[in-house]
């Protein structure tokens, strides 16, 4: 599929919103999202995209217009660019915008026309347009689609046909302004079975004709007409007409990004597993270079009434704010889990997660849990960062709900090596880890605590007995008992770290507090 340009996005908002100041890779360049830059954070890699450049002049561009072609971004947009243009623009494009024009109207503007608008040859809502301007042609008024939220999706640009200030605010947001008085209208739209004639708003304004698209019952958006008093006779069954094609093309564009993302999750889905092609799936993903794998889960011991609705919301919320920070992004749920694909660096992403845990938390009134898998060189590695992941969340609780690999590795390694040692009979059945624990529970003894904190206090006996609340003449007659009567050699160093071990890891041990 095609994806909208440089030059179809200036046919859509470009002139007195938005300008051209240089291209030196031609109209041809495709733009894929329009991104806010933050001085205070590494500008994410997004091939295609526009950059917004809040807070810099024009004449300090050359540092962030350097940076966003080795990001390999499309262009920058600059406020009052004209004639301050810097001498090196790095290969990307310029664009420039006024001097007052609000940053946060700007980003609306283009990210609504870049996702609505994309080339005419991709077909879905780029047809919009030329259905927009086939209906306007044939009814005699200037039409525009919506979305059921009111968001203008496409607008019709044939010359001469009278407009007014709500159509112009409208187009220039991408998105009806809201009014008790537009409430109303749309009310009365929506419970219509037809075409609705609609009185103009307010003083200098102009009536619509209006009507809903439907598809089986569902309101997907509706068409609107302008009423100059030069609607065609038969302008209803022309509306009529038009949103029945609407009703298709919206179908058409909502199947296209199911297609798009279901490609998309099935694509880190298999890199998770290790069986996608790297190369391919790092072209798809736009993820050059190194990456980690996040994981996020609802609390296990938490009681989730719904446990797939429950994940399917986490995923938004983790999609969401992961977008809001990296552009297009590559989130996936896999068996209850959110695992999200991050760009290095990942000084930022400890942060992320745990601001993810705490709106999801809010969100969902359910306890959430992250884990953070190592730092890969590539999307090659991927299966191995979501492998320490996956440890990782093993071992959170609700005294530590977000952990990042390095963090806890020495916790991980031992969790393994239970695992590892309850696998094999000879690592766990017999020795003297059982013969401890059997004593005690046999004479009510605590020579296996005893003997986890004398190893953790490094075989200190005073250390011991700090640990243990007890007199350290007490912590010696204990030991002096193991050897005695249970036979362990604690003079030997391999018999003391194989019994450290299967305590802490099988029997699940940890030295006491005094």
């Amino acid at each position: 599929m095609d994806v909208c340009t440089l030059g179809d996005l200036l046919d859509a908002v470009g002139g007195a919103s938005v300008r051209l100041v240089t291209a030196p890779a031609g109209l041809t360049a495709p733009v894929t999202e329009a991104l806010l830059y933050d001085a205070h954070a590494p500008l994410p890699r997004v091939p295609g995209a526009l950059l917004l450049a809040v807070g810099v002049r024009p004449d300090d561009a050359g540092p962030v217009l350097a940076a966003a072609a080795e990001a390999g971004m499309t262009g920058v947009v600059l406020r009052g660019a004209e004639g301050h243009a810097p001498d090196d623009v790095h290969g990307v494009a310029l664009l420039s915008v006024d001097e007052d024009a609000a940053w946060h109207h700007v980003h609306l503007l283009l990210a609504s026309a870049i996702g609505a608008r994309p080339a005419p040859s991709a077909g879905g809502l780029g047809d919009l347009f030329a259905l927009a301007d086939a209906i306007a042609a044939a009814a005699g008024g200037a039409t525009a689609v919506e979305d059921p939220r009111q968001r203008i999706l496409a607008y019709s640009t044939v010359p001469g046909q009278p407009v007014d200030e709500d159509r112009r605010q409208g187009i220039l947001g991408l998105q009806v302004p809201v009014s008790a008085e537009n409430t109303e209208q749309y009310r009365r739209l929506f419970a219509a079975d037809g075409p609705v004639r609609l009185p103009a708003l307010r003083d200098g304004g102009l009536p619509r004709l209006a009507v809903a698209v439907r598809a089986g019952g569902e309101t997907l958006g509706s068409v609107w007409v302008i009423d100059a008093g030069t609607l065609a006779p038969d302008a209803e069954d022309t509306l009529v007409q038009g949103a029945s094609t609407a009703a298709l093309l919206l179908l058409r564009a909502r199947a296209a990004r199911e297609l798009a993302r279901h490609l998309g999750d099935d694509l880190l889905r298999r890199l998770l597993e290790g069986t996608a092609d790297a190369a391919t799936a790092a072209q798809r993903l736009g993820l050059d270079g190194a990456v980690r794998v996040a994981a996020f889960v609802p609390d296990a011991t938490a009681s989730v009434p719904d446990a797939e609705r429950t994940a399917l919301r986490l995923l938004d919320v983790v999609r969401l704010q992961c977008e809001a920070r990296y552009g297009r992004h590559a989130c996936v749920l896999v068996d209850g889990v959110v695992y999200a694909l991050l760009p290095a660096p990942g000084a930022r992403h400890r942060a992320l997660a745990e601001d993810i845990v705490a709106r999801a938390g809010r969100a969902l009134r359910v306890p959430v849990r992250a884990a953070l898998g190592g730092t890969v060189p590539d999307v090659a590695g991927a299966a191995e960062s979501r492998a320490d992941a996956d440890l990782v969340l093993r071992i959170l609780d609700p005294d530590l709900p977000v952990a990042a690999i390095d963090e806890v590795r020495p916790r991980v390694v031992l969790l393994r090596l239970r695992e590892l040692m309850a696998e094999h009979r000879e690592l766990s059945a017999d020795g003297a880890w059982r013969r401890v624990l059997s004593y005690d529970a046999e004479h009510g003894t605590d020579h296996a605590r005893t003997l986890v904190c004398w190893f953790d206090a490094g075989c200190d006996m005073a250390g011991a007995a700090k640990r243990l609340a007890v007199h350290p003449n007490t912590c010696r007659y204990r030991l002096r008992q193991v050897q005695r009567q249970l036979g362990v050699d604690l003079d030997d160093p391999d018999e003391r770290l194989v019994l450290w071990l299967q305590l802490r890891t099988l029997a699940g041990l940890r030295q006491a507090t005094a």
